[in-house]
């Protein structure tokens, strides 16, 4: 359940000013800004000092390689000693089930102040507000469950091949047709793995002499294809299409070369469906117009929209009445909706002809193991409706209803919550650094399970507990959620805005 890594952001921020798309999502007092910023001076002073003093007690016992350059970077190496492991307990929580609505947290215990971590043989059952199991397909389903099984009696667990030699099988041929058709594009093809269909697609689309604009916000695998890919790269502030706008304007007008004014050979937006530390859809109608305006390549990754918003799933598309033919590329993941593993491509079938022969993820990664595609083909039948049934529809219709009434009544609490309506994603804003450990904690203590993210997976000012609802909620399960959180919230100062007396009392 780890989202704190040693990574840092794209675009780094400065650590007395907040970002003005940042102002305008967040309700940020001077008081809670300076309050943040002093415990990180805290843990930077005393970190330095202890760094210091082992130094120069262990100067003639210290085994280090002499004259080498240190492999780890100083400081993603400190920041990991002295920060991250005083909180380590609150992140990368090993289950012992299925990520379905409740789980099996495995308690872990520390002798040596959370320096390393040792498992027990007992598990806490918890209830699941972390895992974006969106439709709840990841655990066993009466439709899907018994075909996977079928394919792995048939295929195997794995075709021990990429998908260019002997590495595609009949199940991998029927998804991507049916990925297309869902969807609304002419083609696709799938990888095995989420992370990396950004990754290594972005780079083979747009190289040297192209121009990639990517949202502030973007997800860390767009950050790294962006950079692998030899193009230059600009960023537009969150979700904002006037600031794009003059973004591209900008550039078309500089060319790829200052001075000569030579054109870009093309131009690559990217944006994201539901971005997925916030909730926030993409305004997604306003940037394919400026894009169409400036005759820029739309590309859109629906990893956290697709089959989990819309009418019958299909994304923030349809959602927002966007017609699939003015994105040129589409981006999505089967580890979210659909309870399995890796992502797709789609978009027209000359591009997906070019990416067979040029994606290295495609010529040379193992393919999708013909189990997981199984899954992936079951779930998008039972979404459409395909199985016999209208279990999809029902699904649909419950995940939405049930993030509107969890984010609705985090809000009536006091809360600072971030998302749109019927987004399944939803972040508590802490702010305070301090607070991460002391919520996550409390909550687990109360047998609910909850992500918390702090930088620098987020800006230094804006930790956060992660929300994530799932189709395999209760209401039940969502209020028991409500009420451990309103009290948790309470205990850690977390509700920053008043709260409405009448729910208040109901809810006690």
């Amino acid at each position: 359940m780890t989202v704190l890594l040693p990574i840092p952001p794209l675009v780094p921020i400065p650590p007395l000013a907040v970002p003005g798309e940042v102002r305008r999502m967040v309700r940020l007092t001077y008081l809670t800004a300076l309050t943040t910023l002093l415990g990180y001076v805290v843990f930077f002073v005393f970190g330095f000092l202890r760094d210091l003093f082992r130094e120069l007690l262990d100067w003639s016992k210290s085994d280090d390689l002499r004259g080498y350059a240190p492999i780890c970077p100083p400081f993603e190496d400190f920041y990991t000693r002295r920060i991250y492991h005083r909180i380590q307990d609150c992140f990368a929580r090993p289950i012992a089930s299925a990520p379905d609505a409740w789980i099996d947290v495995v308690e872990r215990y520390s002798n040596d102040n959370n320096k390393t971590l040792r498992r027990t043989s007992t598990a806490s059952r918890c209830l699941n507000l972390g895992s974006y199991n969106y439709l709840g397909f990841a655990a066993g389903d009466e439709y899907c469950t018994p075909r996977v099984i079928e394919s792995l009696k048939k295929y195997a667990p794995t075709a021990c091949s990429a998908r260019a030699d002997a590495g595609t099988t009949r199940l991998h041929v029927e998804l991507e047709e049916l990925i297309a058709r869902f969807v609304g594009k002419p083609a696709a093809i799938t990888f095995g793995m989420g992370y990396v269909t950004n990754s290594s697609i972005i780079p083979v689309l747009v190289g040297e002499g192209g121009l990639i604009i990517s949202d502030s916000f973007n997800h860390n695998s767009i950050v790294n294809g962006a950079r692998a890919s030899g193009a230059t790269v600009h960023v537009f502030r969150h979700n904002s299409p006037s600031h794009l706008e003059e973004v591209l304007r900008e550039q078309i007008v500089k060319g790829r070369q200052p001075g000569t004014h030579r054109p870009w050979r093309k131009i690559l937006v990217i944006v994201e469906g539901i971005y997925s530390m916030e909730g926030e859809f993409c305004k997604l109608p306003e940037i394919v117009a400026i894009c169409k305006k400036y005759k820029a390549y739309v590309y859109l990754d629906e990893a956290h929209s697709i089959g989990a918003v819309g009418k019958s799933g299909r994304g923030v598309c349809e959602l927002l009445g966007v017609d699939p033919a003015d994105i040129d590329i589409m981006m999505g993941t089967f580890t979210k909706s659909f309870g399995s593993c890796g992502g797709y491509i789609a978009a027209s079938e000359e591009i997906i002809r070019y990416l067979k022969h040029a994606c290295p993820a495609h010529l040379y990664a193992t393919s999708m193991s013909p189990a997981a595609v199984q899954q992936v083909i079951s779930a998008i039948k039972v979404v459409l409706g395909e199985d016999g049934s209208n279990r999809g529809a029902k699904k649909l219709a419950q995940i939405r209803e049930g993030s509107n009434y969890f984010r609705s009544e985090l809000k009536k609490m006091g809360f600072v919550v971030l998302g749109d309506n019927d987004s399944p994603v939803m972040a508590i804003m802490l702010y305070n650094l301090a607070k991460l450990p002391a919520f996550s904690r409390a909550c687990l203590r109360q047998n609910v399970a909850v992500v918390t993210v702090g930088y620098p997976a987020t800006p230094v000012l804006l930790a956060r507990a992660r929300i994530c609802i799932s189709a395999s909620h209760t209401r039940e399960d969502l209020i028991k959620g409500l009420k451990v959180i309103s009290e948790v919230g309470g205990l850690v100062g977390a509700k920053c805005l008043p709260a409405e007396p009448e729910k208040a009392k109901k809810m006690d």
